[in-house]
């Protein structure tokens, strides 16, 4: 038992000595614009990645706010406008229902989407139908698409779609999530970081 345990935490240590910061530089890049420009950020996913869509949206939309705590009162503080759309389990579960699961993302960002807002689509195989066509729909939109993906077989099918691709160097579907899982902390570390310093003085 042992010995696998190692294993699996060596073959997790080398895939991440392996990512490029100029990719997860050009995510944080993307993202900071949309906030400096008003714009909102969406994210999804199946399963795992539907809880780090839901992940994303808490941290980021919590942890780069500079006026918390403030209660009911005006502030000008700029926030960071971020949706999960793997959250509204009734208007999934009715989209999938009445019409067919492929497009409960899609759908929703035939509501809400407008161009200039960025798209985040996680998917550890790139495969998942629902979040191809609703990235794909985003970058027809006018929306700048990001893909959290891995390196199984049908990877290369998100990454057609989007503008920004972080892919773990990994095919086993856990670690593929363990890396993004780091991908998402790294991003949220650095925007707040950069959001809340600069807050006060603007983009």
């Amino acid at each position: 038992m042992q010995d696998y345990i190692r294993n699996y935490l060596t073959t997790v240590q080398t895939a991440i000595a392996q990512l490029d910061p100029v990719q997860i530089e050009s995510v944080i890049t993307a993202i900071h614009t949309a906030y400096c420009g008003g714009k909102q950020i969406f994210t999804m996913g199946n399963g795992a990645s539907a809880a780090l869509a839901s992940h994303m949206a808490c941290d980021l939309g919590k942890g780069t706010s500079a006026d918390l705590g403030q209660g009911p009162a005006l502030s000008t503080a700029k926030r960071l406008r971020i949706i999960s759309l793997a959250d509204n389990v009734p208007l999934m579960t009715a989209y999938g229902n009445d019409i067919r699961y492929d497009d409960i993302f899609l759908e929703q960002l035939k509501n809400l989407l407008n161009p200039g807002d960025v798209v985040i689509g996680i998917s550890g195989s790139g495969g998942s139908p629902n979040v191809l066509r609703a990235v794909e729909y985003a970058r027809a939109a006018g929306a700048v698409t990001i893909g959290f993906t891995g390196a199984q077989p049908k990877a290369h099918m998100l990454s057609a779609f989007c503008d920004h691709t972080l892919a773990a160097p990994l095919d086993l579907m856990e670690q593929i999530e363990d890396i993004h899982v780091i991908f998402h902390h790294v991003i949220s570390m650095a925007l707040r970081r950069l959001i809340i310093s600069e807050n006060a003085k603007g983009c």
